[in-house]
């Protein structure tokens, strides 16, 4: 299938060309909108966008021009239709966008199509970042063991996607082994601006991982969504949305010396938490912006999700072209990004203030050293309140009866001997099962316990800890004692820091400092470091200071998301034994963007994301009881206490470094065949066709039933009768609690189903791992441990009242009893149905459990669309009405009458619920835009997609 060309209708007249050089490009110009000047940056973005793809029907030109009137103080309510430009992938979310796509091939193909005409219609790249685990570390080989491990327990998923990446046009594979796919977007994937078919536009991007947004700091609009969004943007369909409002967020001043990129985003991230951004877009502005440079604007658009912005984008200046020339971007393509931008006004103005919704300022000169933690991002502990604030949250961790006396000092390692040079990591057999890599958390946004913390009254109330000592014999004969706030994990982790050179340098000229003052981490630590490309290598090698971090303990783990992700791997036998029998609270340290409780590691309770710098402090500390700016760090080669201010480096021999070690050749040699991938990626056995050969054994990769029996034409749309209830839902039900997540327990549906299939329980892996297979994937769908279905009162998790028999069971199981017998189901559920991250597999697995419809009092709007894109009706109880104050027990036979109005070509407005039981209501019908509704009478995006295929 030739690409899929939208050709606008050009109503406000804005088609014209611009020359750069010897080029001539195609644009819509900005200007042509009445009201486009006083427009943030982002909102010109998105009016462009709507500008290029008018199409009268989804895009029209009163879209735009409410657009151009938009209103900041206005509550959104506005919808339009967002094409992004390409779609970004990690493995994990990436496997089954590629799994319907294969689907999709073998259902034209059935149809008399041809397959080959299935292809992804906007540029998609997918990094495999997701799946190395740390579980060797602090050794010449870790590198290599941990990645052959991972090609071990993935080699089924990466044999797919190796056949996806030669399969499909505009389909790319970063290989393993090679970087996180956010560093990589950075400094390798990311236009800033496009140049696709003669036309010239805002490179903008929709990726299946929250932290999408780091590339806002290159001045790209960009989110996560969840696969089905992702899939749809592949296939040519746009992405609804609400214009949003927008926080303009001005900065001033210049950063104090001794001060990072981290402690400027947790400050930023404290701020912004307070404030309450979630759903807004967050527009940085002001004569501070040119001060900041591109990595830390990245570091910043990274954290977005913490403090809970759809975005925090920077606009487009001079330092956006100087990090476009430093990472080898094409001349062409640099000169392009200035020349558009100027063009479009896109360039920022640091003197123009743009109408906001709302406004915050920070002067950059207030930003003090920081962590966060010990469990959320945006609990931000500066660096002299750490062992104060620790001290008091550890009365969270420790029983009322361990508590001792202020002057209590812990002393969680002594030393007999420090850790040879070179001591093995934990036993090679390690395996994933037990620390299987975990999904993206549940969203925190709505956390009730969002308040601000008051420092001085937590430090007041912090007493001193009474200890509990393990006495630990290490692997090599090292003796030493644990206890309560001991550091057992150190790790340079994430993209959010390892792209920034700044850190990472600092990182190591801090490491090298300590080296040569004698000192060593302490042997209970698990120290990793991950950077997100080679690139950060590559300068680690010219600038001589990798083996100082070696000395220290911090070899290279692997090119992943390890730590951050919940990938740190086991720690030490001894020390998770040790851990156990004394029921410690310990810590974690690492440079990532996520800390919540069990995230890390299962044995690690305390959680703080801190600098490059500081990690590797915190791993000579080898506690969180100490103040790092007054109590000495260790002791020096002749006892002398060396302190944390004697080894920090300073800003000076950073920037020199960095001047001399880092430039355009260095990340030009490492993405020279970035695709191409190491001799294990091209060696992988893999299946050849235009067609994938389904292996009907596999447990990892399945060929899904979207597809089985559809007709070239869609069937007429039919009304429901004699639906049961599946399930009977409260309020704020999010896609955490319906999409399966996690690692998968022995005695559930998946845990059954992956025994039956011959899978040992130390292989079940996690559901994000085996996302690719909808039979594991259904079996945990509403199947979260905190599920309450009212059906089953006083029963949390996957749950429900077989109607049928009258018996409890599994929802799948009922499910697969209901199908049987031809029953539909229907889901009821109270406000705000489906909120918190979007998942594709909430949807996905809803639908292939054969529900039919959701009722609920409102809806989160991704989810609702979702819903809709999988064939699933989404409707809405009359306004000031619940499925309580209609007496409705989910006991009930519902039929649903009036939806076959849809087959007219119109939406209705409403449509007949009625029960066995005489109630009956006026249900509100869901479906918002001309776009869905095409959807579902298709029975799906899908399926219509894939019919317009076949038509072409």
């Amino acid at each position: 299938m030739k690409e899929y060309d939208v050709a606008s209708l050009d109503t406000f007249g804005a088609k014209t060309q611009l020359r750069v050089g010897d080029a001539s490009y195609e644009i819509f110009r900005i200007d042509k909108v009445e009201g486009h000047d006083r427009l943030p940056y982002s909102l010109k973005i998105l009016l462009e966008n709507l500008l290029r793809t008018e199409d009268g029907a989804n895009i029209t030109a009163d879209h735009i021009q409410q657009l151009g009137a938009w209103d900041p103080t206005a509550d959104p309510s506005v919808e339009i239709q967002f094409t992004p430009a390409r779609v970004l992938m990690q493995d994990f979310t990436g496997v089954p966008c590629v799994v319907d796509l294969a689907t999709m091939r073998e259902a034209v193909r059935d149809l008399g199509g041809d397959a080959t005409k299935v292809n992804p219609l906007a540029p998609a790249e997918l990094v495999i970042d997701h799946s190395v685990i740390a579980d060797l570390f602090g050794r010449e080989d870790a590198f290599e063991r941990n990645v052959e491990l991972e090609y071990e327990r993935n080699k089924e998923r990466y044999q797919f996607l190796r056949w996806g990446q030669t399969a499909f046009n505009e389909f790319k594979v970063v290989p393993p082994g090679t970087g996180i796919v956010h560093q990589v977007n950075i400094e390798y994937l990311a236009r800033t601006v496009m140049e696709r078919n003669g036309q010239a536009y805002p490179d903008t991007v929709v990726g299946t991982d929250s932290h999408t947004t780091m590339v806002n700091g290159l001045g790209v609009l960009g989110w996560g969504v969840g696969g089905i969004e992702a899939e749809a943007a592949m296939l040519g369909q746009p992405v609804s949305m609400l214009i949003p409002r927008v926080v303009g967020f001005k900065l001033s001043g210049e950063m104090p010396a001794g001060t990072t990129a981290t402690d400027l985003v947790l400050t930023i991230t404290e701020m912004l938490r307070k404030h309450g951004v979630v759903g807004k877009f967050v527009e940085f502005y002001g004569p501070g912006v040119s001060a900041v440079p591109l990595a830390n604007r990245a570091t910043i658009g990274n954290m977005s999700p913490e403090y809970g912005s759809t975005v925090a984008i920077f606009p487009i200046d001079a330092e956006t072209v100087r990090y476009l020339e430093l990472t080898g971007r094409d001349p062409q393509q640099v000169a392009l990004v200035e020349a558009y931008a100027k063009e479009q006004g896109l360039w920022h103005d640091p003197e123009r203030e743009p109408e906001y919704s709302e406004r915050l300022e920070l002067d950059l000169g207030t930003i003090e050293p920081s962590l966060a933690g010990p469990k959320r991002p945006q609990d931000r502990v500066p660096l002299g309140s750490a062992k104060t604030l620790f001290r008091s949250a550890l009365t969270d961790y420790v029983a009322a009866g361990d508590l001792g006396g202020a002057d209590k000092q812990i002393k969680p390692g002594v030393a007999r001997e420090e850790l040879p040079r070179g001591a093995n990591g934990p036993a090679d057999e390690a395996s994933a099962e037990s620390f299987p890599a975990s999904d993206p958390p549940a969203n925190e946004f709505s956390d009730p316990a969002d308040e601000p913390r008051d420092l001085e009254t937590a430090a007041a109330g912090a007493g001193g800890r009474a200890t509990n000592p393990v006495r630990v014999t290490g692997a090599d004969g090292v003796e030493y004692e644990l206890d309560h706030g001991a550091v057992v994990i150190a790790a340079i982790t994430s993209c959010t820091n390892t792209s920034n050179p700044q850190v990472m340098i600092g990182a190591a000229l801090l490491a090298r400092n300590a080296v040569d003052k004698g000192l060593a981490r302490k042997p209970w630590v698990k120290t990793t470091l991950a950077p997100g490309s080679k690139v950060v290598m590559d300068y680690y090698d010219r600038a001589g200071l990798t083996p100082y971090l070696e000395k220290l303990g911090f070899n290279l783990v692997g090119y992943g998301c390890t730590t951050c992700i919940g990938n740190s791997g086991p720690l030490p036998e001894e020390v998770s034994a040790a851990v156990n029998e004394g029921d410690l609270a310990v810590v974690s340290v690492l440079s990532g963007n996520r800390n919540f409780e069990g995230r890390i590691n299962p044995d690690v309770k305390m959680n703080y994301l801190a600098s490059p710098p500081l990690v590797v402090a915190y791993a000579l500390a080898g506690t969180m009881d100490i103040d790092l700016a007054n109590e000495p760090i260790g002791e020096d080669s002749e006892g002398n206490p060396v302190f944390l201010r004697e080894i920090w480096p300073n800003s000076a021999e950073i920037q020199d470094v960095i001047a001399s070690a880092i430039g355009a050749t260095g990340f030009s040699s490492a993405y020279a065949d970035v695709f191409a991938g190491d001799e294990r990626w091209q060696s992988l056995p893999t299946p050849t066709g235009d067609t994938f050969s389904w292996a009907g054994e596999s447990t990892y990769v399945r060929k899904p039933p979207y597809f089985e029996g559809m007709a070239k034409d869609p069937q007429p749309v039919q009304d429901i009768a004699g639906a049961r209830v599946l399930a009977k839902l409260g309020d704020s039900v999010t896609t955490d609690h319906i999409s399966p997540a996690g690692s998968i327990k022995a005695d559930s549906p998946a845990g059954k189903y992956l025994a039956e299939h011959g899978v040992a329980r130390h292989e079940f892996n996690s559901y994000g791992s085996r996302r690719g297979n909808h039979e594991v994937m259904i079996r945990g769908t509403f199947a979260n441990i905190r599920l309450r279905n009212q059906l089953v009162p006083g029963v949390e998790g996957g749950f429900t009242v077989n109607h049928l028999t009258g018996q409890q069971t599994s929802i799948y199981d009922a499910s697969m009893a209901y199908q049987e017998a031809g029953v539909p189901l229907v889901i009821l559920a109270g406000k705000e149905y489906g909120s918190g991250s979007s998942r594709d597999w909430a949807a996905k697995g809803t639908m292939l459990l054969g529900v039919k419809a959701v009722i609920a009092e409102s809806y989160e709007r991704i989810h609702r669309s979702n819903l809709i894109g999988m064939g699933v009706l989404p409707l809405q109880f009359p306004v000031d009405t619940t499925a309580e104050s209609l007496g409705l027990t989910g006991t009930e036979t519902f039929s649903i009458s009036g939806v076959t109005a849809l087959n007219d070509g119109d939406t209705p407005r409403t449509v007949k619920v009625t029960s066995d039981t005489g109630v009956e209501f006026d249900a509100v019908v869901r479906i918002d835009t001309p776009g869905e509704a095409d959807y579902y009478r298709h029975g799906g995006i899908l399926q219509y997609v894939l019919r317009r295929m076949i038509a072409s």
